[in-house]
């Protein structure tokens, strides 16, 4: 009986063990200090500024409801598939049907951009999961895989071993956050402000999130066809400080 106690106990220290590195590895890919290029993207909030959509702090509260609405909508589902399965077969099925769902050339050039910065951080960083190098080794020059943005995230949170709920609030949370880092950079708020508003919208994201979390990608579709007409505008402004 003590032998049975003695082991049981070092069985729930491995496991907290194996979970607190989980926990690590986690913060690490939402740090921004992880570099995968979010930042060089205002999701569109550049056009919809200078097309005087967004004007101020409230305008710009709306804009981020809306593309977190957006984003869950049409993102979600491919986050959830890959992290639910993170095979090269499906992570490669994903990202074409992706490809073909994207509808301007801008927003589907942002995602490439930032998966595969993604992508390519990541096999340098996890070490300890190989498998990420080695898709990424196959895909790179295949016509098979574009990199997109939210199946990259999706394989990686799976293939680390992290859960597909906290995967999907891991994405809204990185896409909350970079958009309202663009915000700051566009002096729309300031960086105390802008804390503030990730403070207030966090109850709205979480709500977002639980509403379309979970979902198979035959039910991705867009909820704000405005945000996606704004972010194709991008290419034409005369100047601009991102690159959507």
């Amino acid at each position: 009986m003590e032998e049975e106690s003695v082991e049981s106990s070092k069985r729930r220290k491995r496991n907290g063990s194996t979970d607190s590195i989980l926990q690590w590895s986690r913060w690490q890919l939402l740090d921004s200090i992880l570099p995968t290029g979010g930042f060089a993207h205002s999701f569109g909030l550049e056009a919809a500024i200078q097309a005087r959509v967004v004007s101020g702090p409230d305008d710009l509260k709306t804009f981020v409801i809306h593309l977190l609405e957006n984003t869950g909508s049409l993102l979600l589902p491919f986050v959830y598939s890959a992290t639910q399965t993170p095979t090269l077969e499906n992570w490669q099925k994903l990202d074409q049907i992706l490809d073909a769902t994207l509808t301007n050339e801008v927003s589907r050039k942002a995602s490439i951009q930032q998966g595969s910065s993604l992508m390519r951080a990541a096999a340098v960083v996890f070490t300890e999961a190989p498998s990420l190098k080695a898709m990424r080794d196959v895909s790179i020059g295949s016509e098979a895989v574009r990199f997109h943005h939210a199946p990259v995230f999706g394989l990686i949170w799976g293939i680390l071993g992290m859960d597909s709920g906290t995967s999907q609030r891991a994405y809204m949370f990185v896409t909350m956050r970079d958009v309202i880092s663009a915000a700051t950079r566009l002096n729309l708020v300031g960086p105390l402000g802008a804390a503030v508003l990730q403070h207030q919208i966090s109850p709205v994201a979480e709500a977002i999130t639980e509403k379309w979390m979970d979902r198979p990608v035959e039910e991705a579709c867009q909820t704000a066809p405005l945000l996606d007409t704004l972010q194709g505008c991008h290419g034409y402004l005369f100047s601009r400080l991102f690159c959507s």
